[in-house]
Formats: structure tokens, C-alpha cells, sequence
């Protein structure tokens, strides 16, 4: 038995912005080090995103590009706050918003696998962007009509890969108990921490970053069979067949995720894209081989797009033609970089497009850790 994909759902905050609008506001709200730096507007402009949509919503946006204070928004610059609103202040509003914006996605996985909510057995859920208990699981129970036994299970701070953490906890409910039925939720508002200082590795994180939610509904393979591939329904269909993960050796300080006084504080290394390159190929090679496959042998691949130079440095060294992730970059470019959510929109990019299997998800985060899903 394994875990069996029966219906996806993604859900973005109402709050679309340009990636030259999050220039422009960048530009208000950066510390007088980076505000009429010349290297700012570039970093926005060759980051390969076009729009990312953020709960802080298109009142604060127009607010920092007119000069005006009509949002009320606790991230409008405050002479005496020149780091932005403290992580109390952000942290109110995850509580506030996470959990309709995962309803929102979760809804739309029940609908397409069609399942009864009261029939759910476990509730999964990943978040790295905020703290609150109770919390997103609450929201899904009450928001879904979910029994109040339902067994929940976080997966919390694990970054950029937490979706293919949390799949790797559905496959193993779904293996271990039948008739199991399990929702798995990843939401992220990234954009509540928003670096307001002078650190330029963290002005770079901001022109990538963005909010969203994705939810996968899934059980363990029906004994009546599902519809195979080149069926009408046969892309809803994929099944989890092996999971992995690998620390990348001497690599515990190139990215990291703290939290701090005035917001969640990352640490980006450039040197990540290098250590990818270097590293990714032996352990997937090896992976791969424990479960009877080769690099040639994968169908599609669904890799996170941690930005341009990430999904460069994967490609390169996964000796990958250039088309081989154009549906991580189609999701990057629309929506930025979500954190764990950003895969399973790749996920289901690939899904709908009838992608060819097997295929595998990989993502990357804190650590630096490799987190991968194959999927036949």
C-alpha cells in the first residue's frame, strides 16, 4: 500500500503585485543602506518572476507607491521602527489569515477527489511562517466539517521542502492503515516577514518570497483500481512510490531560518546554487538506483523553484535538458516562491499537463537538506 493522489487544490491571496510594483515598494520600505542602492531594481528584475500575490493585500502597495496611509497596515514605515513590525505583530496576522487561505485550498482537493469530509482519518499540515495553536489544523477541521477525531499531525519550520516532508507522513498513514484517507495542507506567508533593514542577502530574499496554500487529499490504493494513465481521469492518479532525503555534508550555515524580533529571519548563502550543483547528482543517482530506476528513466521532474539560480544549478547538475523544468519555472514566474507550497502547484502544473511518469518532486531546504518524492 501507498499514498494515492485523489484531488489537489491551490489557493493565493487576493494581494497580486508586479515584480516592478515590489520594486517600488521594496525601495519605501529598505533600510537607507539599500534604498537608492543601484543594484536593487536589477535584483527585482532579472529574479525571473513576473507576479507573487501577498496577504498583505493591494492597500499596502498602494499606500508605499502614493505616499499615503489609508491600509493602516503595520508594515508602513515608522521613523521609530526603522526594522518593521515586531514578529508579535506579523504572527497576529498568520493567525489571522493562514487558516481561511488553507481552507480555500484544501476545499478545492476535497472537491476534485470527491470524498465525504467526515471520511478523512488524518489531517496533515506544514508551515513554516508562522506559530499559532490552535491553529491551521483547527481552521481545516472546522472550515472542512472534518470529525473532531481526525489525527493531526504538524510538520512545522522544516522550510522550502516541508510539502515533501509532510507527503512522506500521508504515504506512511496510508501505508500503514488501508483505509486510511488523508488530507495534507502546506501554507505560507512569507511576505509578513519582510526584511525592513540593510542586509542585502535578506533584500534579495524579499524580491523572491511570496504567499500561498496547496493541499493534497489521498488514501491508499483502491482494491477496485483506478483509472490508468491515458485515461480521462487517469492524471489525478499518481501514487507515491519512494521517498528520500540527504543532508548535504558542511553545509549547516548556508541556509538557515530563525526566528527574530522583527519577523522570521533567513539566511541565504550564494553559494547554495554551487553546493547543489556539486552534490544533487551522486545521491539521486543513488536513490533512484534503490528503487529500480536511473536518471534517464524519470519521466518529469517537479523541483522547487528556490529561485533561477537554484533551478539552474539542479538542471546542470542533474545533467537535465532545458525543458526538463519548465514547469517549475512557469510556477516560479507567475506566483515567486511560496516556500512548501511551491511544489505541489509544480505538481499539479505537471498533473493536469498529462506529464509523463514517473516522476520526481525535489526540493531543497535549512540544513542543506534534499528532500525528494518519486511518483508513478
Amino acid at each position: 500500500m501507498s499514498f494515492v493522489i485523489h484531488g489537489l487544490g491551490t489557493a493565493l491571496p487576493p494581494g497580486r503585485v508586479t515584480q516592478e510594483e515590489a520594486a517600488a515598494c521594496a525601495r519605501v520600505l529598505a533600510g537607507p543602506a539599500i534604498r537608492d542602492a543601484s543594484w536593487l531594481p536589477a535584483v527585482y528584475a532579472h529574479s525571473g518572476i513576473r507576479t507573487r500575490h501577498q496577504i498583505l493585500g493591494r492597500a499596502l502597495v498602494d499606500d508605499l507607491m502614493g505616499g499615503t496611509e489609508e491600509s493602516g497596515s503595520p508594515f508602513l514605515p515608522r521613523a521609530d521602527r526603522a526594522g518593521g513590525p515586531s514578529t508579535g505583530e506579523r504572527m497576529r496576522i498568520y493567525a489571522a489569515e493562514a487558516g481561511p487561505l488553507a481552507v480555500r485550498a484544501a476545499a478545492g482537493a476535497v472537491a476534485e477527489a470527491g470524498f465525504d469530509p467526515l471520511s478523512f482519518t488524518h489531517l496533515v499540515t506544514v508551515s513554516c511562517t508562522g506559530f499559532v495553536a490552535p491553529g491551521v489544523d483547527l481552521a481545516l477541521i472546522r472550515g472542512l466539517g472534518l470529525r473532531p477525531t481526525v489525527e493531526r499531525t504538524h510538520v512545522g519550520f522544516m522550510g522550502c521542502h516541508g510539502a515533501l516532508n509532510g507527503l512522506r507522513v500521508a504515504n506512511a498513514y496510508a501505508t500503514a492503515t488501508p483505509a486510511a484517507r488523508v488530507l495534507l495542507c502546506a501554507v505560507e506567508l512569507c511576505s509578513l516577514h519582510f526584511h525592513c533593514g540593510d542586509d542585502a542577502d535578506k533584500a534579495v530574499a524579499n524580491a523572491i518570497f511570496a504567499d500561498g496554500a496547496a493541499a493534497v487529499v489521498g488514501a491508499g490504493p483502491d482494491p477496485r483500481g483506478q483509472p490508468q494513465e491515458g485515461t480521462e481521469d487517469g492524471h489525478r492518479f499518481w501514487r507515491v512510490a519512494a521517498t528520500g532525503s540527504c543532508l548535504i555534508p558542511d553545509t549547516a550555515q548556508a541556509m538557515g531560518w530563525a526566528v527574530g524580533d522583527e519577523g522570521f529571519e533567513m539566511t541565504l548563502s550564494r553559494k547554495i546554487p554551487g553546493l547543489i550543483a556539486k552534490n544533487i547528482r551522486p545521491w539521486v543517482e543513488g536513490w533512484l538506483g534503490g528503487n529500480g530506476l536511473s536518471l534517464g528513466g524519470v519521466g518529469s521532474w517537479a523541483i522547487h523553484p528556490g529561485g533561477p539560480k537554484i533551478l539552474t544549478a539542479a538542471a546542470e547538475g542533474l545533467g537535465l535538458p532545458p525543458d526538463a523544468l519548465a514547469a517549475s519555472r512557469a510556477v516560479y514566474a507567475e506566483y515567486g516562491n511560496m516556500s512548501s507550497p511551491t511544489v505541489l502547484f509544480v505538481l499539479d502544473h505537471l498533473r493536469r499537463a498529462g506529464a509523463p511518469r514517473p516522476c520526481v518532486a525535489l526540493g531543497f531546504g535549512p540544513g542543506l537538506v534534499a528532500e525528494a518524492v518519486l511518483f508513478v
